[in-house]
């Protein structure tokens, strides 16, 4: 978990308390790292020196849509495919609770577990989880 908080580092989210960091591990391996960040090529919120969310009045968990930011755990989904790593069966590790977006693209990835640290409001994403089985764990 230590490793998923210095990968968070690199965020380019321009709220600190955001910046958010994930790790896909198979057989004590690491296969893949994400944060979150904007898309290659396109200029970040801290960058820019602003966050749209704020601007736009938008609450935590909600209207993910509206940020520049792909999010940790879809970037090391997206890594995994960029470089042909199968990551079925893998765990990933992650500083904060996946939204219900990235707990749909976790369970068509194959994962099969997801271990987080901080909380985040998405109830639904919970829901997700819970319906296709897999675990899901609060790390103490």
């Amino acid at each position: 978990m230590d490793l998923t908080g210095e990968i968070a580092k690199w965020s380019s989210c321009y709220k600190p308390n955001r910046n958010v960091g994930a790790i896909i591990v198979k057989d004590r391996r690491i296969l893949t790292t994400g944060y979150n960040g904007a898309p290659a090529g396109i200029e970040s919120c801290k960058e820019r020196g602003e966050c749209i969310r704020n601007n736009m009045g938008i609450a935590s968990g909600e209207r993910h849509e509206y940020c520049y930011a792909i999010h940790a755990e879809q970037n090391a989904i997206i890594q995994a495919a960029k470089m042909g790593v199968s990551i079925e069966g893998a765990t990933l590790y992650c500083t904060h609770q996946p939204c219900a977006i990235c707990a749909k693209m976790i369970v068509n990835a194959g994962l099969a577990r997801v271990v987080y640290l901080n909380a985040y409001p998405d109830d639904f994403a919970r829901q997700i989880f819970e319906l296709s089985g897999i675990s899901v764990e609060l790390y103490k």
